[in-house]
C-alpha cells in the first residue's frame, strides 16, 4: 500500500498521508507526528517492499502488532524496531493516542499483503472505502487528536480528505499497481464500464477504461471537496499545511485529467513547478 499526499513540506519522490513534522507543525507535536509517521512507514514498507514471501510479511506484521500492544501498555517490546516503538510508546503515553486507530493501519497493510498474494481485487466501492477507512483515515484522526479537534463534523471531514488522498494515490499509480498484482478499481464498476480483468492486466488504455478511471477521479475530487472545509478548523500553521495537502491532491487529479486519464500507462507526479500553484490556490480556500 502507498500512502498518498501532496504538500510542499514533503519530498516529491514519496507520497504520504500527512506531512512529516514539517516546520509548519508546532514544535511540541513534532516528535509525536514523526513517531506516527515512522510507525506507519515501517509497517507499509514491511508489507510492500522487497521480495519477501507473503507469509513472512504477515508474520512480521503480526510481530509488529504485538510490539504495538506491548508499547501501548508499557511492556517490553522486541528488539526488532526500537527506533519505532520507543518514540511511539512515549507519544501514546504523552498524548493518549488511540491504539485501535494505529492497529487499523496494520489491518489495512495485512489486507494488502493477502489480496496481492491472491491477486484479488475489491468487489465494490463500499469495500474499497472500508479499506481507506483503515489505511488512511486513522492518520487524520490521530493528527486531529493531537491538535485538540474532536467534534464529529471535523472527524467526518478528515475522513473525506484522507480517503480522497488514498483514492488519488490509487488512480495515480494505477498501472504500477496492476503490474504488481494489485487491483483497486472495483469489479462492479469495471463491469459497468465493460472493462475486463484482461484489459487491466494488459494495461490497455481503451475508451471504456478512460471512462472508468475518469469516474473514479471525479469521485476522489468530490470526496476531497466534501472534507476541504476542515482547513478552517485546524489551528495555526497546521491549517495552512492542510491546505497544501488538499491542493496537492487536487493538483494530481488535474494532472490525471490533463493526460486523458491514461494512468494505466503513465504516472503523473508533482514537481517544484506545482508548488506556486498550490500555494496560490491555498490562499483562496
Amino acid at each position: 500500500m502507498n500512502h498518498p499526499a501532496a504538500a510542499a513540506s514533503l519530498p516529491l519522490t514519496h507520497y504520504e498521508n500527512f506531512p512529516v513534522a514539517s516546520w509548519l507543525c508546532p514544535p511540541r507535536l513534532r516528535p509525536a507526528i514523526a513517531a506516527i509517521y515512522w510507525f506507519a512507514r515501517t509497517a507499509d514498507d514491511m508489507a510492500d517492499e522487497g521480495d519477501a514471501p507473503a507469509q513472512q510479511r504477515l508474520d512480521d506484521l503480526a510481530q509488529y502488532r504485538a510490539d504495538l500492544a506491548a508499547a501501548a501498555s508499557g511492556q517490553t517490546v522486541s528488539a526488532r524496531w526500537p527506533q519505532v516503538f520507543g518514540p511511539l510508546g512515549a507519544a501514546i503515553q504523552d498524548f493518549k493516542l488511540s491504539v485501535p486507530l494505529l492497529a487499523d493501519l496494520l489491518s489495512a497493510f495485512e489486507q494488502d499483503v493477502a489480496k496481492t498474494r491472491d491477486r484479488a481485487g475489491y468487489v465494490d466501492q463500499g469495500e474499497l472505502f472500508d479499506y481507506c477507512r483503515r489505511s488512511a483515515n486513522p492518520v487524520g484522526r490521530l493528527l486531529l487528536h493531537l491538535y485538540g479537534v474532536h467534534d464529529a463534523t471535523a472527524l467526518a471531514q478528515s475522513d473525506c480528505i484522507c480517503t480522497a488522498l488514498q483514492l488519488i494515490n490509487f488512480w495515480q499509480d494505477l498501472g504500477q499497481d496492476v503490474a504488481r498484482g494489485r487491483f483497486y478499481l472495483p469489479a462492479r464498476d469495471c463491469d459497468a464500464h465493460s472493462v475486463t480483468h484482461e484489459d487491466l492486466l494488459a494495461l490497455r488504455h481503451t475508451r471504456n477504461a478512460t471512462n472508468l478511471i475518469a469516474a473514479h477521479v471525479e469521485l476522489a475530487r468530490a470526496t476531497m471537496l466534501n472534507g476541504s472545509q476542515l482547513v478552517h478548523r485546524v489551528p495555526g500553521r497546521a491549517g495552512w499545511e492542510l491546505r497544501l495537502v488538499v491542493q496537492g491532491g487536487l493538483r494530481i487529479l488535474g494532472k490525471i485529467e490533463a493526460m486523458g486519464f491514461a494512468t494505466l500507462s503513465a504516472r503523473p507526479r508533482l514537481t517544484a513547478w506545482d508548488v506556486p500553484v498550490m500555494l496560490w490556490r491555498s490562499l483562496w480556500m
